[in-house]
């Protein structure tokens, strides 16, 4: 944990979090893990329950939790609108929350509430897939709001756009890698669409600057549902952008991109969007390619465009490490790969690649949801919301909790998180924090 500890101090958003906090998609360490012990290893729906509340619709968005605020994004179904909610941690009372847009989806898989919050212990931000971006403060007053699409031109994106805001170092991020031509119907007709990083004054919501990245991939592999992920190499922070077919370091001050690996799809197969996210450790990056397609692991300190003397490790068919849409956590010094494909969890070593082991994800329902890794424990749920408890350190499984029992073609997607000695998981019509917390 000494690297995660050392960038959770270099890496300081306005205020800086306290490590039992949650402020961000993939938490205080930015890679899906925290240094919290003596969490909760087994409960049910009703036992070791601290709280739970309904919720009126289910989303993918991740809790997002300061001190004694819990910052959630979601839909009410029946009212066909967004939401921005603030739970009291300590008892679950709904605290505000407000309607923002009226129209909850664009395609029947997902709905516009799958990007999570962020929060820098004074301002709480709430992204959604309809290009709604809104600020608020912690009781709930509105600071600011805009909307990206009616800012920068419609998205064209095949489904609805999934990445969560990063906000970092006193600056907020978001980037739109998408198709360069209409899909659906969605996006510019009378000119390119731009793929972009775009960084703002999280006070006011003013554009400091607005960087073009470009792709050469073709169709639906333009398009990128991650989020940016920081990562300090030798005293430098960068911002790392996965999508259109492409791996990329950014400078945070200027967006400038530093360096660039686009080897994984040489072929240009058209269908490659990308979901997971990046995640940096131990001096790489990883990047998860689609369609069973291998994991990279790019080496940091890199510059311009790089070959493949920047690989250190391409994980092979006969381990299974892959991933399509889990976000890999980093914890303990290794690498933590949820394989939704192939069904199973894996502990790989950073600066090699060796496998230390392999299980089979437990269940019969899809693992979508990224890994929480704290406590020696690597927590996941499936789609059909049973909860996974396994060892970090052998893979064993101690536990499998039913929480959910999803009805009317609603999945569980949203991942758990980690906070003040509590877990929070939300199912598609319920939150839950489970433990007596600190």
């Amino acid at each position: 944990m000494r690297y995660s500890t050392f960038l959770a101090l270099a890496l300081t958003a306005t205020v800086s979090a306290q490590a039992s906090d949650w402020p961000q998609w993939r938490g205080p360490y930015f890679n899906g893990s925290t240094d919290e012990e003596g969490l909760p290893s087994k409960w049910s729906k009703t036992e070791n329950i601290a709280w739970s509340v309904d919720l009126p619709g289910a989303a993918a968005a991740t809790p997002i939790v300061w001190e004694n605020r819990v910052f959630l994004s979601g839909v009410d179904v029946a009212k066909d609108t967004l939401q921005a909610m603030c739970f009291d941690r300590t008892d679950g009372e709904l605290l505000w929350n407000h309607d923002l847009a009226k129209g909850i989806r664009q395609d029947t898989r997902s709905n516009y509430a799958s990007p999570s919050p962020v929060t820098d212990g004074k301002l709480a931000i709430f992204f959604y897939g309809n290009g709604d971006l809104v600020c608020f403060d912690f009781d709930g007053g509105r600071r600011w709001a805009r909307n990206i699409q009616r800012d920068y031109g419609p998205l064209a994106f095949f489904w609805a756009f999934g990445g969560s805001p990063l906000l970092v170092d006193g600056k907020l991020y978001l980037q739109v890698l998408q198709r360069d031509v209409p899909v659906e119907g969605r996006g510019l007709k009378d000119r390119e669409n731009e793929s972009y990083l775009l960084a703002l004054d999280p006070n006011t919501g003013k554009t400091l600057w607005r960087k073009i990245r470009s792709s050469q991939a073709v169709a639906e592999a333009r398009e990128s549902h991650t989020t940016p992920i920081p990562m300090l190499h030798e005293g430098q922070t960068q911002l790392l952008i996965a999508g259109g077919d492409a791996l990329s370091g950014h400078d945070p001050a200027s967006g400038r991109e530093l360096w660039r690996w686009a080897a994984w799809n040489p072929r240009r197969a058209p269908n490659w969007p990308l979901i997971a996210s990046p995640v940096a450790g131990s001096g790489v990056a990883l990047v998860c390619v689609p369609k069973r397609e291998p994991i990279y692991s790019i080496k940091a300190g890199g510059s311009g465009v790089l070959d493949d003397r920047a690989v250190a490790w391409a994980s092979r068919e006969a381990e299974a490490v892959t991933s399509e849409v889990p976000t890999p956590a980093y914890y303990d010094g290794d690498f933590f790969v949820l394989s939704d494909s192939r069904k199973c969890l894996s502990r790989v070593e950073p600066r090699t690649g060796k496998v230390k082991w392999t299980v089979g994800t437990p269940g019969r329902s899809k693992y979508e949801a990224s890994p929480l890794a704290a406590d020696g424990k690597i927590y996941l749920i499936n789609s059909g919301g049973q909860v996974a408890v396994i060892s970090a350190a052998d893979g064993g499984v101690h536990h499998l909790i039913p929480m959910d029992e999803p009805a009317g073609g609603e999945v569980v997607r949203a991942s758990m998180i980690a906070a003040h000695g509590q877990l929070f998981i939300r199912t598609t019509r319920k939150l839950y924090c489970v433990g007596k917390g600190q």
